[in-house]
């Protein structure tokens, strides 16, 4: 992380409240409350989220680093700083970091008033191994 301080924009955050649903390490601070949420999520290397879909959709924002975004049966698309990923709503996906860079993006609510999110089975070693074959 000393390595990326001078690209962070905000404040890491505490060790994530929702790490039941990650593999490894990441970090949340909120930017806001709602109606509309605004996440810092950070991201150690090699850590990802479980496949999961948001009743309202999301839109990811990166900031540094470099990750994934993978939708189901779609292939796993590199992340890095300035891409915006819009997920539309029910959409099954995960994203996470590259197993080489942390990985920062902000993370915001598509729709307010639907902010429910449905978490699913961990994202397996193959299926990270293959995102991280794209460069």
């Amino acid at each position: 992380m000393n390595d990326m301080k001078e690209t962070i924009l905000f404040d890491v955050g505490e060790p994530n409240p929702y790490s039941q649903f990650f593999v490894g390490k990441s970090y949340l601070k909120m930017l806001t409350s709602g109606p509309n949420v605004v996440g810092n999520v950070t991201f150690e290397p090699g850590c990802r989220n479980n496949w999961h879909s948001h009743a309202g959709g999301q839109l990811l924002f990166v900031t540094a680093g470099e990750g994934y975004y993978q939708s189901e049966d779609e292939p796993a698309k590199r992340l890095k700083a300035g891409d915006v990923v819009t997920i539309p709503a029910g959409v099954k996906h995960w994203h996470g970091a590259a197993d080489d860079s942390w990985f920062v993006h902000l993370a915001a609510t598509g729709d307010p008033s639907k902010p429910e999110t449905e978490w699913f089975e961990p994202v397996n070693d193959k299926q990270y191994a293959e995102a991280n074959k794209v460069k």
